[in-house]
């Protein structure tokens, strides 16, 4: 079987990892992808843009191609699955009217209150002054306004970037002002929603559905906050680990009987039958109750990473059975040990940030017994295939790569690429979250230690990353 994975980032990355294990795959192709996974066993690149949707699935009936994956949200919410479905090929991701749970938070809210599913109150507003009255009148019934937590976000896309946790009234003011401008996401804040603040834990919590059945994956809980401590402004994820404590079995049967099957219920009501990955990101209550912070049409980033280390299933034949409806036939296996992921990102972001900066410290010879694959390749497109800029694949001459020799390679740790490019030979950094180290460890502190001493072999100017992933995990377990 082949297999395509579109997308570039460090998801896409362990998607395509882990499709290349199975053994019923033989060839995994990613658009564009990006030098970690043209550096992966059975993969290739493709110099298509993954919003090329005439390129790629033009690429996918030449090639016989019979599995797509599709990685970010944006492809989704701009009707892949609808493209693909019109030529007959198979795309493992929901619909366009379907990927509106995450294409619009005001959507996704009035769904909701539809089909009854625990979420935070909320009003959506598209004017300033409207928006401004409410949020002063709101700060107002909590008798001080200094201290009021209140959730501003942008109503469309805004990669993980897009909601603002302000402490006061002014701030939360300030911030509906500047979304509903368009200065900071443009249309996709041109609507906002404004929603009251859940005091709780968050987790993530991902399943694969075919539209009526959901087949839960691992639990996960991620860190949005740039700095140590859950503070600074908010990211698309600074790290990752699963299991989460903080979803026992309890909580996991109240996410599947409150949330999920209602979800899948409520959209095929609406004749949006949803398959794929859905991501809720939960608010778990100290009472256990469970409220819904938001909804993802695909795998969390920075979550696929640890999941997909402790994933011991055929992907590929999972992502088959949504398609063919027969998930309710299929179940999961994992490794019992917990995996948690870091996240490298350039100095500055999720603001300004430099790029082009040398990376040292990828170069890890594979360990005894591990699997050498051919050197990296990068497939050409075909003619009338629309190119665009694809990581360049030379390798290093005698003399280019200097210092100490190559460290084995650890199984129990990977760096999966994110920001990254290549030139002239060298892998460089290319975007705000440039790679991500994941340990895996018979407990989340052990992965911890893991994932924090892979990250250390790794050096890029201002690369800067947060010390205490995984910390509500460990302080639970002092307890």
């Amino acid at each position: 079987m082949k297999v395509l994975v579109i997308g570039s980032g460090g998801r896409e990355h362990a998607l395509a990892w882990k499709v290349a294990e199975s053994h019923a795959v033989e060839a995994v192709f990613v658009a564009p992808g990006n030098p970690g996974t043209a550096r992966e066993e059975k993969v290739e690149n493709l110099a298509i843009a993954e919003d090329d949707f005439e390129g790629l699935a033009g690429f996918v009936e030449r090639e016989g191609v019979e599995l797509t994956i599709v990685g970010p949200e944006a492809p989704l919410v701009a009707g892949i699955r609808d493209f693909f479905d019109a030529r007959n090929l198979k795309c493992f991701g929901p619909s366009m009217a379907a990927a509106r749970l995450e294409g619009s938070k005001a959507f996704t809210k009035a769904f909701m209150a539809r089909h009854g599913i625990p979420t935070a109150a909320w009003a959506e507003f598209t004017d300033a002054d409207e928006a401004e009255r409410h949020i002063r009148a709101a700060a107002a019934r909590q008798h001080n306004e200094s201290t009021v937590p209140i959730v501003v976000k942008a109503d469309g896309l805004a990669a993980g970037k897009g909601v603002v946790l302000a402490e006061d009234a002014d701030t939360a003011v300030a911030a509906a002002t500047d979304m509903l401008s368009g200065e900071s996401f443009g249309d996709a804040g041109r609507r906002i929603v404004v929603e009251e603040f859940l005091r709780g834990e968050e987790a993530s919590f991902i399943c694969l559905c075919d539209g009526k059945t959901a087949l839960p994956l691992a639990s996960s809980q991620d860190h949005k906050a740039r700095d140590d401590g859950d503070r600074g402004p908010n990211t698309g994820g600074m790290g990752a680990y699963s299991p989460a404590p903080v979803v026992t079995k309890a909580v996991h049967e109240r996410i599947m009987a409150e949330v999920i099957r209602p979800t899948l219920a409520g959209m095929a009501a609406e004749g949006a039958p949803y398959q794929g990955f859905l991501y809720a990101g939960l608010m778990v209550l100290p009472d256990g109750g469970v409220r819904v912070v938001e909804f993802n049409c695909r795998m969390g980033d920075p979550e696929a990473e640890p999941l997909l280390m402790r994933l011991r299933s055929d992907l590929p034949q999972l992502c088959l059975k949504a398609l063919d409806g027969t998930l309710h036939e299929a179940s999961t296996e994992w490794d019992a040990r917990a995996a948690l992921c870091v996240a490298l990102v350039a100095g500055g972001y999720p603001l300004a940030y430099d790029r082009g900066d040398p990376i040292s410290g990828l170069e890890l010879e594979p360990s005894a017994g591990e699997r050498e694959g051919p050197a990296p390749r990068m497939k050409e497109p075909s003619a009338g295939e629309r190119e665009g800029p694809a990581p360049r694949m030379k390798e290093p001459s005698a003399g280019e790569r200097e210092g100490p020799a190559p460290r084995k390679r650890d199984a129990d740790t990977r760096i999966f690429h994110a920001g990254t490019a290549e030139a002239d030979g060298q892998i460089v950094t290319a975007g705000g979250r440039v790679l991500y180290a994941v340990g895996l460890g018979d407990d989340v502190r052990q992965a911890q230690r893991r994932a924090y001493e892979r990250a250390a072999t790794v050096r890029f100017r201002a690369m800067a990353y947060r010390k205490d992933i995984g910390f509500r995990a460990i302080d639970r377990a002092k307890a």
